[in-house]
């Protein structure tokens, strides 16, 4: 089964992450996630992600790190998370393709229900 390459952002402002809903016809749709998306062949991880953030939410990331690797197989289908914390950026987040999103309080994030995959994400930075 191939793996799908995904750069997921962790966009923090102050003692807040910015989420969204994913379109319920998506592959975990209604559940809540850090934004991002899947790796094309041609680019790195921090391109994605760059590309990626300014499509979904309309902003321009100016300073991105490592934050955690996640492997995740959801029996149909099986995820790499390249998980990076993005700190700086220009723009005001807002989502551009029409999903909910909204800035939660890093404590508030467990009462959201997220993929599997995203808890270990969420337990990281509540232990910051």
């Amino acid at each position: 089964m191939k793996i799908v390459e995904v750069a997921v952002g962790v966009i923090k402002k102050d003692n807040k992450i910015y989420i969204s809903k994913r379109a319920d016809d998506l592959h975990q749709g209604g559940k809540w996630e850090f934004p991002g998306g899947k790796r094309e062949a041609n680019e790195t991880i921090e391109q994605t992600l760059v590309r990626e953030l300014s499509e979904e939410i309309g902003i321009q990331v100016t300073k991105q790190s490592h934050f955690m690797l996640i492997e995740h197989d959801y029996g149909d289908k099986k995820v790499r998370l390249d998980v990076r914390l993005v700190e700086d950026f220009e723009g005001e987040a807002s989502h551009q393709e029409g999903q909910q999103s909204q800035w939660v309080r890093i404590t508030d994030l467990s009462q959201f229900t997220f993929p599997d995959a995203n808890k270990v994400i969420i337990d990281k930075l509540i232990s910051l």
